[in-house]
């Protein structure tokens, strides 16, 4: 399949920057969305000259503008042959007290800035026979407390390309979501920073109220870079999904995601509430 060419987002770290090497050494041309040129250029250094930065905020309508005709400029009548949507935040914290602006923040990135940039590469897409592949998340099918908007986003990241797939389904274009468990990537070193920040906003007493739950959640986020699958892992589900001749709709990655999926679907509600209770507690440890 000559000239191939795909968008990805998000690729200045982890998962992003994985499928962009992966499917640049397979010969695409590849796109990748960075917000800073400095991520461009390191990202540049590392593939084949066909591996183009783009840049690109998911929250930035004219800046996706500029870069659907960048895009278009280049690939011309071929259009695009895939569209990545991997670009993403993680917002956590008890729902008892979490901004809504942050709240409203997770959606805006991880929801509608994923629609935002489908719509404005579908164009492409259909004149390409293009196919969207929606980096989504276990945590879209299996929820755990302190990150209730996270969850709730990969949930919503679930509905959008099951509708987006019946709905291009006449068109023969096709929209797959990967969903990973624990993936190495910096994302981590992020989330205990983040988390840190979190407990500086919380009113008086919310601390004491979820010391178990910050504990457990602080060292679950310590070792998960240790457990964690490669991204490569994803990058490889992200390249069937692009060119087998019959992708998949849902792509599972990990085997703690397997495991947990399993457990949801197996164990009564009230069971898999009890597991996670559980789970929380040893977690925390003595405290």
């Amino acid at each position: 399949m000559p000239d191939r060419s795909v968008v990805i987002t998000g690729t200045s770290t982890g998962i992003g920057q994985a499928c962009a090497l992966r499917l640049d050494q397979q010969g695409w041309r590849v796109f990748a969305a960075v917000r800073r040129e400095d991520d461009g250029r390191r990202l540049q250094a590392q593939a084949s000259r066909r591996l183009r930065p783009v840049l690109l905020d998911v929250t930035d309508g004219p800046g996706i503008g500029a870069a659907v005709r960048d895009v278009e400029a280049a690939v011309g009548p071929g259009g695009l042959q895939g569209l990545v949507n991997n670009a993403g935040v993680a917002v956590g914290g008890p729902l008892e007290f979490i901004s809504l602006d942050r709240f409203r923040w997770q959606f805006e990135v991880n929801v509608v800035g994923l629609l935002q940039v489908t719509q404005a590469f579908l164009p492409l897409l259909r004149t390409g026979r293009g196919r969207i592949v929606n980096i989504g998340s276990i945590a879209g099918r299996v929820t755990s407390p302190m990150v209730g908007p996270y969850c709730a986003s990969k949930h919503a990241v679930e509905a959008l390309t099951d509708a987006l797939r019946l709905e291009l389904a006449p068109w023969g274009l096709h929209a797959s979501v990967v969903e990973p468990g624990v993936v190495a990537t910096p994302i981590w070193d992020k989330g205990l920073r983040e988390m840190d920040a979190e407990l500086a906003r919380l009113p008086a007493g919310a601390l004491a109220r979820y010391d178990l739950l910050f504990r457990a959640f602080r060292r679950v986020l310590s070792v998960a870079s240790r457990r964690g699958v490669a991204p490569e892992s994803v990058a490889r589900r992200v390249e069937h999904a692009l060119t087998s001749p019959r992708p998949r709709h849902r792509y599972l990655v990990g085997r703690d995601a397997r495991l947990r999926l399993a457990a949801q679907t197996i164990l009564p509600r009230r069971w898999m509430d009890a597991l996670i209770q559980r789970v929380l507690r040893q977690a925390a440890g003595p405290g």
